[in-house]
């Protein structure tokens, strides 16, 4: 039993390398970067473990972006420990961690972004995962402000979204810490701006 434990565990490993290794290609070279080949030679596996694992490219692109999926949706991963309040402002202060302020991730985002037009099938996973971040977001905005409705929760989410990508793409071109701290002032001020008024 020991055996088939240690092995899962070292497939687990071996496909998370084929997988960053990926991401890497991807992020220094775009979508023409990556090919079985290239890939199997990054992760240091046989290119027969690369196909075992993935029977093509776009399979393969596919994990890519389900795994980059997986790590927004961490980003508004709500801290149990903490109120509804200071879990907002954590996730929103997260976005500009200064491990994803780096030229290789934002590099990588970019060519995210434009895989999703390349690729209908690669759009729609984009989309759904999109979707699922705005919805983790609104959901922390619903909470720490109860007086909001499900749709202004969401529209303010998607305020956000469109601040915080501004400032991964602005980071690129060089610009300074203290700009950032303001991208976050403002999508703070986003959440935490009292209700529109209604006509109830």
């Amino acid at each position: 039993m020991g055996t088939s434990t240690a092995k899962s565990g070292e497939q687990v490993d071996r496909q998370a390398r084929i997988l960053e290794a990926a991401l890497e290609l991807l992020s220094r070279h775009g979508i023409s970067g990556i090919n079985m080949r290239a890939v199997s030679r990054e992760a240091g596996v046989a290119l027969g473990l690369v196909n075992y694992y993935y029977e093509d490219k776009s399979s393969l692109i596919r994990a890519v972006l389900h795994r980059i999926e997986e790590h927004d949706l961490m980003l508004v991963e709500p801290e149990p420990a903490s109120t509804p309040e200071e879990q907002l402002r954590e996730s929103l202060r997260r976005v500009a961690d200064p491990d994803l302020l780096t030229t290789p991730y934002l590099s990588l985002r970019l060519h995210l972004w434009a895989l999703a037009q390349a690729h209908e099938d690669f759009a729609r996973i984009n989309a759904a995962a999109f979707d699922r971040y705005l919805d983790g977001l609104a959901t922390l905005i619903g909470n720490a402000k109860p007086e909001l409705s499900a749709d202004e929760s969401r529209e303010r989410a998607a305020d956000i979204v469109v601040v915080q990508n501004g400032m991964w793409l602005t980071t690129l071109l060089g610009i300074d810490k203290a700009a950032i701290e303001r991208g976050i002032a403002r999508t703070e001020q986003i959440a935490f701006a009292p209700p529109r008024h209604s006509d109830r």
